[in-house]
């Protein structure tokens, strides 16, 4: 659950209409009365209240690692190859001096590991995908279907209704089928992107990479791998 995912909840709607905001209030005329200047009485008012908000906020979760070898081909080999880069980030971390290129790089690795995080998301519902397809079983279905238009000519329209359930089921089993290759291509580019930030992680960590610029395109992809989660759990429900 992202940023945007934990701030649009009943329980932070909650916070931000709660005693907080007397509280807050309260806080910024306390310290305008003893000396403190009323413009910083209320920032530190303000700051009391946004903080306290953020706090109530639902926590993040960390993701529960995804079991590669529980998934089919190819997402099993997605999950493996996120994983590596997993690894090779954290070793790119420790191998780093602790001041604040480390702090700054580890804060940014943190959302990288997230977007590998999305990632593993990304591949158990293509896998659960594919599984969808299997049950439909099409190659039993377009069977079932040459039988049924053999017979067409000959019974009754019952015949013509078992065909179009067929047909419905058939079509269900390509949309299935064509949102589990589109998922496929797109995971594969974003993970060419990961295994590319990946590299350039250790180029900013002897400082020849600007982490600015890298820490833009750590949230771009983290952004795009969200959505891309997002986008295939709606289309595969529309699609079922």
């Amino acid at each position: 659950m992202g940023l945007r995912d934990r701030f649009f909840t009943p329980k932070t709607a909650k916070a931000l209409l709660s005693w907080r905001i007397p509280v807050a209030a309260a806080v910024g005329v306390v310290l305008g009365l003893i000396g403190v200047p009323w413009v910083g009485a209320i920032v530190i008012g303000v700051a009391f209240y946004a903080g306290s908000v953020l706090l109530a906020m639902p926590k993040q979760k960390r993701a529960t690692p995804v079991d590669a070898f529980a998934l089919s081909e190819p997402w099993r080999q997605f999950v493996q190859s996120a994983n590596r880069s997993r690894q090779a980030l954290q070793a790119t971390v420790r191998g780093i001096a602790d001041g604040p290129l480390k702090e700054r790089l580890g804060d940014i690795v943190a959302r990288l590991e997230q977007a590998v995080d999305e990632s593993g998301a990304v591949a158990t519902r293509g896998d659960a995908i594919d599984d969808a397809v299997n049950r439909i079983d099409p190659v039993r279905l377009r069977s079932r279907l040459a039988t049924l238009r053999e017979q067409a000519g000959a019974e009754s329209g019952n015949v013509a209704e078992a065909i179009a359930s067929v047909e419905s089921q058939l079509a269900s089993a390509d949309r299935l089928k064509a949102l589990s290759a589109s998922t496929a291509d797109r995971l594969r580019l974003t993970q060419a992107r990961l295994d590319e930030l990946v590299a350039r992680a250790a180029e900013v960590s002897v400082g020849t990479k600007d982490s600015a610029t890298y820490a833009h395109d750590v949230d771009s992809l983290v952004v795009e791998l969200e959505a891309m989660r997002q986008a295939v759990a709606e289309v595969e429900q529309a699609s079922s």
